[in-house]
């Protein structure tokens, strides 16, 4: 079996996936139209047991809150692999949706989101630059911190 250079250079970058990336409630991890993947939003749990938590304000610590979004992307990425069988076969990322939980006035979500859209540029170049959404909730399942979503074009 030849290895995924996607895998691969994730390695580099020195993250790895989780070993699995239970649902919290009846949906699919990921449901094919096409040669469209569209994600289910995941939050920043690792193996079902969530890291961070909101709601965010203005003592948000930036790092932490972008680590919070790179858990919410590795997750994704065990929803790809689960669901077309290796990360290989993602053409390009289309669209990514990021919800950070906060209170009135917290301007730094799009910030926030920045972890995962980042986590894909590392990954696929300028075919994990995609278009976005970033906003600020009032909660999320489990009190997370944040929540991503997405859309790959799969080859």
């Amino acid at each position: 079996m030849t290895a995924c250079p996607v895998e691969a250079r994730l390695r580099e970058l020195g993250h790895s996936l989780p070993d699995s990336a239970p649902s919290r409630a009846m949906f699919l991890p990921g449901k094919l139209s096409g040669n469209l993947l569209f994600l289910s939003g995941q939050i920043c749990e690792w193996e079902g047991v969530p890291r961070y938590f909101g709601p965010a304000d203005d003592s948000l610590d930036l790092a932490e809150a972008q680590a919070a979004a790179r858990i919410c992307a590795l997750n994704l990425l065990f929803s790809i692999r689960a669901v077309v069988g290796s990360l290989g076969r993602v053409r390009e990322v289309v669209r990514v949706g990021g919800f950070v939980s906060a209170r009135p006035g917290f301007e730094a979500g799009p910030m926030v989101v920045n972890g995962a859209s980042q986590l894909f540029i590392d990954l696929w170049g300028t075919a994990g630059q995609h278009a976005r959404t970033a906003v600020c909730v009032a909660s999320l399942p489990a009190n997370a911190l944040v929540e991503i979503d997405a859309v790959v074009e799969i080859a």
